[in-house]
């Protein structure tokens, strides 16, 4: 592996996990993988065998971001559930073995899909993904928080007003000149929060298809990944944001679905994702949905306005990729402005 900024010590990371993983041996190897904008993660290779390592990046990081302990504690807590995550290894909080804390998980083999019209599947057994989609996003908001030790993963009180207060200060944090369909849709989630209805759950705060590991050789997942934003919720954000997804265009950029004959593709359009969702969680129906759509392509712009300072600041993953994402930040604005029309 070539060496970059972020790339970790593999010596002192070697014998740092000598000591703390049980039955690790090295010599380790390591490969980054190029997909993900926030925590660098790595397979290692070892003659143990291998394993996956994700890290906070290196410099100056806004306040709760990158936040791998987080990661890593409901991963851990999530095993055995139906909602399938990898196995957790162990957590190292001491920033002086390899620069910033990290965690050590299991390599989990399975198909990745980056694109949400699965043009590497046929028609049965895309239809089958999308089911199998619909059933962990339900799983996630099922579990039982007291038991799987979660009660305390997040704040109580307004989920919405919480997380609109948390990345409006994260964008202004990030901020690299005003985006005036930005500066609307932030007042328009400010003066339009939905009252407390009760609803309290794990959400995963980035569900979508290129998050998910799915069996090599049929529909099951085998793997929610990038647990980071993460916490007690709203369970409709989630949701919503797969449907966001779905608004952009298809393609490497937006990875969506927009003008794409589903259909004919065996894909569930929008409104029969979410009934199925319904039937799955024991709900009549979601009103004003508009809104949950809204607050997600608010929070993606934040966090791709986010992406693209730290690229500027030369510690992103993949900087050229960075700024690229940085640059869709107006189409996020207006996509959110545009659901916020519909409420």
């Amino acid at each position: 592996m070539k060496a970059g900024a972020a790339d970790p010590d593999l010596e002192a990371l070697d014998t740092w996990l000598e000591v703390h993983l049980p039955g690790f041996r090295g010599p380790l190897r390591a490969e980054k993988f190029d997909r993900g904008q926030s925590n660098p993660t790595y397979r290692l290779r070892a003659a143990s065998g291998d394993y996956v390592l994700r890290r906070k990046p290196p410099g100056v990081l806004l306040k709760s971001a990158h936040a791998v302990e987080r990661e890593f504690r409901v991963q851990k807590a999530l095993a055995g559930s139906d909602v399938p995550v990898a196995r957790m290894h162990v957590l190292c909080e001491d920033e002086s073995v390899i620069g910033s804390a990290f965690y050590v998980m299991g390599l989990v083999r399975g198909r990745n899909f980056d694109d949400p019209r699965l043009p590497e599947t046929g028609l049965e057994m895309r239809a089958a993904i999308y089911e199998e989609m619909n059933r962990v996003l339900a799983a996630i908001h099922s579990v039982d928080l007291q038991a799987r030790g979660l009660s305390d993963f997040g704040p109580a009180g307004n989920y919405y007003r919480r997380q609109i207060d948390r990345w409006t200060k994260q964008y202004r944090a990030s901020e690299t000149g005003t985006i005036a369909a930005m500066e609307e849709l932030i007042a328009w989630l400010d003066a339009n929060v939905p009252a407390e209805d009760g609803m309290r759950t794990l959400v995963h705060g980035d569900y979508r298809i290129d998050n998910l590991l799915f069996a090599e050789d049929g529909p099951a997942c085998v793997a929610v990944l990038d647990w980071e934003l993460s916490t007690i919720g709203h369970p409709f954000a989630d949701l919503a944001a797969l449907i966001m997804q779905w608004r952009l265009p298809p393609g490497p950029e937006g990875r969506g679905l927009a003008g794409v004959d589903r259909k004919a593709l065996g894909i569930l359009e929008d409104e029969a994702f979410i009934d199925s969702y319904c039937a799955r969680t024991g709900l009549s129906g979601i009103p004003d949905f508009g809104f949950y759509l809204a607050f997600c392509f608010f929070r993606m712009g934040a966090i791709l306005q986010g992406v693209g300072k730290r690229a500027l600041d030369g510690n992103a993953s993949n900087p050229e990729q960075g700024l690229r994402l940085a640059a869709a930040v107006p189409r996020y604005a207006a996509g959110g402005l545009e659901a916020a029309k519909k409420v």
